[in-house]
């Protein structure tokens, strides 16, 4: 019968360690990140604050250009999102979004370009 309980009391004490693993990789999971806190949030906030980019753009909803959020979810899996939209900001171009062209930044470096790409891809859902 000893034999029993405490075969029972190790396996209860395996149980329990391992049922608080679970839920803390569940906690992991849910955390909710602050993009604001991140650094190419920042650069790129400072980036399009200091242009013309919010007289035509918005977060989340369309202006004349698309929303943010929703270039950011369009290109979110594209791997070579980061020059293909550094190259759109720098050069301008129309089509992808709608008849409205977008005028070029040629004010922009390539790096200045991608870190406000960074910061609108930060934006996805």
């Amino acid at each position: 019968m000893k034999k029993v309980l405490f075969f029972i009391s190790i396996i209860s004490v395996f149980i329990a360690c391992k049922s608080g693993d679970e839920k803390q990789n569940v906690e992991d999971k849910t955390k909710i990140v602050d993009i604001t806190e991140i650094p190419d949030y920042q650069k790129g906030l400072e980036l399009t604050s200091k242009s013309d980019c919010f007289t035509c753009h918005k977060i989340d909803e369309k202006n004349i250009g698309p929303a943010w959020r929703d270039v950011a979810n369009k290109y979110a899996n594209t791997d070579d999102a980061e020059e293909i939209l550094a190259k759109k900001i720098i050069e301008g171009g129309s089509g992808n979004w709608g008849e409205i062209p977008m005028a070029s930044h040629a004010n922009f470096s390539e790096e200045e370009a991608k870190t406000i790409v960074r910061y609108i891809l930060l934006m996805k859902e």
